[in-house]
């Protein structure tokens, strides 16, 4: 029986909760420093607090250190390491193959996707480095993420939500080369969001667009033909998303993932409990830029937003009519006072703007847009209705509990009071109470005393009573008794939660007579030297320690020349733009493009 996961974002502490709330199973979290998103740190005391949380319900934290790392950091980062596992740290997600040379306590560590494991033979690398769960590249397609796990025997994880990098990850130095802000430092300046000049070999304009940026995954429709193809645990991105995104993408994939287990015998979860949500979730309502499946199955044209690289939201209608002040809608949808719509106009420009006040489909924005016309499509990207739930505690999620108090015999004044989780927990406590016979019947009450658990993370299944006659039981000591109960099984499921160890480093990896270059990643000494005991020949410094001119700065499976119809292979044709072809920012800055047909893949090249 495999272990399925679903492993959820967590800018900080509370919002981890949050996830595990609404159904996560894991979630990865940055620590103080050294994690790929380095506006998203947080204390060892509180990665600690969402430990104490997580365990009770057998979920994992997982925290990021992703980050290539420089000689002089190495002390501090085997120092925060210690700290992380003394704080109850289930695991570490690390690019930095330093990280294997380190005194280390024995906790387990997984690939991070800036590890770039497209292959199979990478992916058993990995393996035999000790790591315990590997994340694949997000370009892969179901026949590659198969040959994948079919070659490992740990875990493989892989995005099923969020942004895409349009580079593979741990590949793109355009970052640091523009501006020194290292995406392998956790500093992307976000370059692939910019919008560009397509210009031709003699410096014709092909076209303005945002022709690195692309769309949204989700992958909701593919959740059963991933588990066939072996991954086992499904990763949302989005570690500097809000509250209410991980709310409502966590509960929505908790959903569509149960479906599933429930009839997949072969599948269990990973964590136990059951949420309970007070909304219906909607991915489609939390920010996207559009949606893709990405590669997964094969190449697509519609995978990039050309026109923005915001978030534009679901479509809710066309408009139907325009007056002074209003406009009507023709839609289906429910409108709010300050909902967020937005429109591309005739020049293909996105314009947006709150409305001020609804009236049914009749909408009065405080300004009414002036390219606004009848026919025009609209999108709604705040839904305030929506997120007015979101912003609220939004679901509970308990373990199942049986209960039962007893006492031995007639004669004992001792009473037993018990409880058994769903998944095995169990927990018993002795009492001490005055024998007094009840003048009425007092079954119900002790049942309905002991099943009061909301605000616990424990809901009652069962509640057995014999008092070996028809007692009284203040209930008062009764409540006093359940509470006891409560919080021994809290300090149990967390004690019963079990961590994954280190795997040991295997004997016969070798990498005798391999040459690595800049895009190994290699920025201190312990990687290195890991690297050529390993035998590696010629290991070449990291972009960021030495920079290379006219470097390949991102390598991409997003293809422009196919996303605009000039594919050679697709069209069995040349292209008819005169190549070569660059990407021009409105500095005057600009980027040689290369295209290798045999890997299909594009380069995006330093001037």
């Amino acid at each position: 029986m495999r272990t399925i996961e679903l492993l959820c974002p967590a800018k900080n502490a509370d919002i981890g909760i949050e996830a595990i709330r609404h159904g996560a199973d894991a979630v990865y979290i940055g620590g103080p420093s050294f994690g790929a998103r380095a506006a998203a740190g947080n204390s060892i005391e509180d990665i600690h607090r969402l430990c104490n949380y997580a365990h009770i319900f057998g979920a994992r934290v997982y925290v990021t250190l992703n980050v290539i790392l420089y000689d002089d950091e190495l002390e501090k980062v085997e120092e925060m390491v210690h700290a992380l596992y003394e704080a109850g740290v289930d695991a570490l997600i690390t690019q930095d193959l330093a990280l294997l040379k380190m005194k280390l306590p024995p906790i387990a560590l997984h690939s991070s996707t800036q590890m770039d494991t497209i292959t199979a033979d990478k992916a058993r690398f990995l393996e035999q480095c000790g790591y315990s769960q590997i994340v694949v590249g997000r370009e892969l397609s179901l026949d590659q993420l198969r040959s994948i796990t079919r070659a490992v025997n740990v875990p493989v994880e892989a995005f099923v939500h969020g942004a895409l990098c349009v580079s593979y990850s741990g590949r793109c130095y355009v970052s640091q080369h523009i501006c020194r802000r290292s995406a392998n430092r956790g500093a992307c300046s976000q370059f692939c969001r910019l919008k560009f000049d397509l210009i031709d070999a003699d410096g014709k304009v092909i076209s303005t667009q945002y022709h690195l940026s692309l769309r949204d995954m989700n992958r909701t429709n593919s959740i059963e033909q991933m588990l066939d193809a072996g991954v086992s645990s499904f990763k949302v991105e989005g570690r500097l998303k809000d509250v209410g995104y991980v709310r409502n993408i966590s509960a929505h994939y908790r959903e569509k993932i149960d479906l599933v287990l429930s009839r997949r015998s072969e599948f269990k979860r990973a964590s136990y409990g059951k949420s309970r949500y007070s909304f219906k979730p909607q991915v489609e309502k939390s920010f996207n830029r559009g949606f893709s499946e990405f590669f997964l199955h094969g190449r697509l044209p519609d995978i990039w937003s050309k026109h923005t690289p915001k978030a534009i939201g679901a479509p809710v209608g066309t408009v139907k009519r325009v007056g002074g002040r209003s406009f009507i809608i023709d839609s289906s949808a429910s409108f709010s006072n300050g909902d967020g719509l937005c429109y591309f106009d005739e020049y293909g420009r996105l314009q947006g703007f709150r409305i001020n006040r609804a009236e049914g489909l009749e909408l009065f924005p405080l300004k009414l847009p002036e390219t606004l016309k009848t026919g025009t499509e609209l999108f709604r990207n705040e839904d305030r209705a929506f997120e007015k739930v979101m912003e609220r505690s939004s679901s509970e999620r308990v373990l199942s509990l049986n209960i039962s108090l007893t006492r031995q015999n007639n004669k004992t004044q001792i009473f037993t009071l018990s409880g058994t989780t769903e998944h095995g927990v169990f927990v018993s406590l002795d009492f001490s109470s005055e024998l007094q016979d009840a003048r009425s019947p007092q079954q119900d009450n002790i049942v309905r005393q002991l099943s009061k658990l909301g605000g616990t993370p424990f809901v009652a299944n069962t509640v057995n009573v014999d008092t070996k006659g028809d007692l009284f039981i203040p209930t008062g000591q009764l409540n006093e008794w359940r509470r006891s109960l409560v919080q021994q099984l809290i300090k149990a499921c967390q004690t019963a939660h079990r961590r994954d160890q280190r795997r040991p480093i295997a004997n016969d990896i070798s990498l005798k007579g391999i040459s690595l270059d800049y895009t190994s990643n290699v920025s201190n000494h312990l990687a290195d030297t890991f690297l050529k005991e390993l035998g590696a020949q010629e290991i070449q410094p990291a972009f960021e320690i030495n920079p290379i001119p006219s470097a390949r700065l991102m390598t991409c499976k997003h293809c422009i020349r196919y996303a605009n119809g000039q594919c050679p292979r697709e069209t069995k044709r040349p292209p008819t733009w005169k190549e070569p072809l660059a990407l021009r920012m409105s500095d005057g800055r600009t980027f040689p493009l290369t295209f290798d047909c045999a890997k299909c893949e594009m380069s995006v090249h330093a001037d």
